[in-house]
């Protein structure tokens, strides 16, 4: 009995220390091997140094989507101290709201300074982020939305508030619209965070991918209620039913998007226990467009699903992967059993068995795998076989040194792994490609080298 009550007393150690990672300002993530200097590639097209020599601010403008409630009393006495309080806080709203968040490059250095800084492995310059300016630019009715009853005793849709509902969408995408008109890219890259993130960190890590990433294309967040104070087990159990209750609000956020005007393709990438949230939410809209007997692809222009760090148990991921192959009277449409498409990328998985954090998930949810931690050798043939036969599926397994004090943000922190995220999402490489010269250890399976790229 020792030995399990020794592993959850530092997993709660590990959890108690988590706790406190999130904050108001950090450093900007280390420059992805890829950009590395002598030699390494731009991390700017002309487009985007263009549009910085016209005067435009570094600073990197991020459109959000919330069903964050903003903060309660105790949480605004909390932040007193703080030189630029949170807008959202920990609880649920019970609706949407959208806007804009500016995250700043400081101390202002310039662009030219900056870029150069964005290739060096070694920074000679300080490049830190801090939040600036929020502004929310519409929010959807309150849930649940009005009802009548006609005088025929049917209940009918309130039409004022199913109006407020459609004049909130037009103005979400009427705001992306205006996004893609100033990038060369006409996609969009969505966020979107796991536990332990207040809405400042979740801007943060969506700045520096997007920074990364080239500024090429609209760049997004969604975030959600991801507790970060008080206890940790009550806030971990808080923080898992936050994320169900998410879903239908992500489901709503990514039909709207990918119904833009002018958008080609939406690059999903969530972390943690946001891949749970996202995973379930692609899964009910994959299911809702098959019973449509539409492509779920041509719906949702989703190109890459990328899970990071996966805070999701193995049994549970590959059913929502697999779940609509496995109920063959939902697609009743497709001739001959062909296979409806859900993503015209990949569906890429990294994960890590040095993953120190997903232990207490591991030990609170009793779960013999979580998908964040797997390797090879965890994946029988069987299993190989046939995600090899679904096709578009491929995992990476990252079992080199930790980069941060868990080795659970390692998409980030570690220039290996963030320039081969950027391989896949900026140019559209497949692994085995220059670039992505990983090491195949199975039929969907792949590792990173031993001694580095």
């Amino acid at each position: 009995m020792q030995q399990p009550v020794l592993k959850l007393g530092s997993a709660l150690l590990t959890a108690a220390l988590l706790a406190g990672c999130a904050g108001s300002a950090r450093q900007l993530m280390p420059t992805p091997t890829l950009y590395q200097l002598p030699g390494g590639q731009a991390v700017f097209e002309p487009a985007v140094e263009a549009r910085q020599s016209l005067g435009q601010s570094q600073d990197i403008d991020l459109l959000y989507v919330t069903d964050r409630a903003p903060p309660t009393p105790a949480e605004l006495e909390a932040q007193a101290k703080d030189e630029t309080p949170l807008p959202y806080g920990q609880g649920r709203a019970r609706h949407i709201a959208f806007g804009s968040a500016q995250v700043q490059m400081v101390p202002a250095l310039g662009w030219n300074t900056l870029r150069e800084q964005s290739q060096l492995a070694e920074r000679t310059e300080e490049v830190n982020l801090e939040l600036g300016q929020v502004r929310e630019l519409g929010v959807y009715p309150e849930e649940p939305y009005s009802v009548i009853r006609g005088d025929d005793g049917k209940v009918l849709r309130d039409r004022a508030e199913l109006a407020r509902h459609f004049n909130a969408k037009a103005a979400l995408q009427g705001e992306v619209e205006r996004r893609l008109a100033a990038v060369p890219k006409k996609e969009l890259m969505l966020y979107v965070h796991g536990f332990n993130e207040t809405f400042a960190t979740a801007a943060f890590t969506a700045a520096e991918l997007c920074h990364f990433l080239g500024r090429e294309q609209v760049c997004a967040f969604f975030t959600w209620p991801a507790s970060t104070t008080g206890n940790f087990l009550i806030s971990y159990t808080t923080t898992t039913e936050s994320a169900d209750y998410a879903v239908a609000h992500l489901k709503k956020t990514i039909r709207t998007l990918a119904s833009t005007p002018g958008l080609e393709r939406l690059q999903i990438l969530a972390h943690s226990r946001g891949t749970a949230l996202t995973l379930r939410a692609v899964s009910e809209l994959v299911t809702e467009a098959i019973a449509a007997g539409k492509e779920p692809v041509d719906l949702y222009k989703i190109d890459n699903l990328v899970l990071l760090s996966p805070d999701i148990d193995v049994d549970i991921a590959a059913q929502q992967i697999t779940g609509f192959l496995s109920d063959p009277e939902l697609m009743t449409v497709w001739p001959e059993g062909r296979l409806p498409r859900a993503i015209n990328g990949r569906l890429t998985i990294y994960a890590s068995p040095e993953d120190r954090a997903l232990l207490v998930s591991r030990i609170l949810f009793r779960s013999r795998n979580r998908v964040g931690q797997l390797r090879t050798e965890d994946i029988p043939d069987s299993a190989q076989r046939y995600f090899e036969a679904v096709g578009r599926i491929d995992l990476i397994s990252y079992e080199g040194k930790r980069t941060d004090l868990f080795g659970h943000s390692y998409f980030t922190t570690n220039p290996q792994v963030s320039s081969d995220l950027i391989e896949l999402i900026r140019y559209g490489k497949k692994l085995g490609q220059p670039g992505r010269e990983l090491v195949k250890t199975g039929r969907v399976t792949w590792t990173f080298p031993a001694d580095g790229p």
